[in-house]
């Protein structure tokens, strides 16, 4: 049995790491969409299709609302503010290694 994660951070990189997860967030990009619309370019069934969207609520980045008899899924963009914040600051370090790197490359040729 697959054990979620509790953190948010993990949550959200746990449910970004499935690249049917990735497909399904960047389609969403575009606004909201039906779940059976969703599922549809994938080659699994909609119960996998709808435990995959089951991750992606529980890490936040989506809501799934119903209107009528239709189920619709929508990005939530500002959950991704705590991992884009943890990102940034690895992306400091790394570009303040990559640029002592160029430092000593050019003045070791």
């Amino acid at each position: 049995m697959v054990k979620h994660p509790a953190d948010s951070l993990e949550r959200m990189f746990y449910a970004l790491a499935d690249p049917t997860r990735r497909a399904i967030v960047e389609r969403l990009s575009s606004g909201p969409v039906a779940v059976s619309d969703l599922a549809r370019p994938f080659a699994t069934s909609l119960p996998a299709v709808s435990k995959h969207l089951t991750v992606l609520e529980e890490a936040g980045v989506i809501v799934r609302t119903t209107e009528g008899r239709s189920r619709y899924c929508t990005l939530k963009p500002e959950a991704f503010a705590d991992a884009a914040d943890w990102l940034n600051r690895y992306r400091a370090y790394w570009n303040s290694q990559l640029d002592a790197l160029e430092k000593h490359l050019e003045e070791n040729p």
